[in-house]
Order: C-alpha cells, then structure tokens, then sequence
C-alpha cells in the first residue's frame, strides 16, 4: 500500500466502527444475543438482572428445573428453604399467571428476560392452543405441565427449555 492510500483506509476503518456501534447501539430494548465475546457468565448475569424485573421471587433463594418429556416437558420451580413461605407464595403467583399467559401464546415474560431470538419462543407464541398446560400448587412451589401430541411443539419445548436452563446458570438444573 502506497502512502495516498493510508488515509483512505483509514477512513473506511473508522466508518465500519462506526457503522457497527451504531447498528448495535440500536438494539438496546433487546437484550444482545450471546456471542463468542459474551461470557455464559455474562449472559447469565444479564439474564437474572432481567429476570428480577419480571419474576417477583429471589432467584438466589429458588431454583428452576426443566425436566423434557415425550409429549412436552415440566417446569418446576421451588424455594431452596422448603419453610421459606414468602419464596413460596410467590413462586406460586408467578407461574399461576405465566400459565394463563402461555396458554393464550404469551410468552412476552421469557423474551422479556431471554431476548425474542431465543430457541423455540417463536414457535411457542404460534401454538393455538396446540399445547396443554397445567398449573400445580406444590409445597415448596409451584409445576407448569406442558403436554402436546405435535413434534414441532414438543421439539420448540424442549429447546426453550435448554435455552433457560443455559441462560439461568446456578438458578436452574434440569
């Protein structure tokens, strides 16, 4: 590269910085994807930042399990202190009012927290009633039952489910 050409180079690299803080500043009611400079960590610690505005109870003190099913899935989520009546009490309205949004195809909470590029959420919003979902009481929290005969479904499912038991790190197992 000759010395007239520098500059011009440099200017294109300036531009192209430019550009690509731009295009991912535009972006900020989105949560960012994971990349391969995102850390799980990172994500993981944005993800329950998030989620503290959407599930009332203390992530640190209740624990989310995914358990994949043949015909759908469970998803579980208890206090750690089985005596801890407050954790409990709120695991239990949270998810009494998930499972009402989720049978009509709502499913803004999780991408609210998750981000709306998340596995299997766009094919969860379009279920049509496709899938059944049961809520239950538990003593130590609450259990949503999601059962459904169509593969497509249960696939979305399970990989909604892995994408939460990533994204929740320490506060979720499967």
């Amino acid at each position: 590269m000759n010395r007239s050409d520098r500059p011009r180079s440099q200017r294109a690299l300036l531009l192209a910085a430019i550009a690509v803080t731009a295009l991912s500043s535009g972006c900020a009611d989105e949560p960012a994807p994971s990349t391969p400079t995102t850390t799980t960590s990172s994500r993981q610690a944005d993800v329950a930042e998030r989620g503290a505005s959407v599930m009332p109870f203390d992530l640190d003190r209740t624990t989310h399990r995914f358990t994949g099913t043949d015909t759908g899935g469970v998803q579980t989520v208890v206090a750690d202190d089985p005596q801890d009546i407050t954790q409990i009490t709120l695991v239990q309205q949270h998810l009494t009012a998930e499972v009402a949004r989720f049978r009509r195809g709502d499913f803004s909470d999780p991408a609210r927290i998750h981000g709306t590029g998340m596995p299997g959420l766009a094919t969860l919003r379009a279920h049509g009633g496709r899938i059944t979902i049961e809520y239950e009481a538990i003593p130590d929290g609450a259990r949503a039952t999601y059962t459904t005969n169509d593969a497509g479904l249960r696939d979305a499912l399970h990989h909604w489910f892995d994408a939460q038991v990533s994204d929740h790190g320490p506060h979720a197992t499967r």
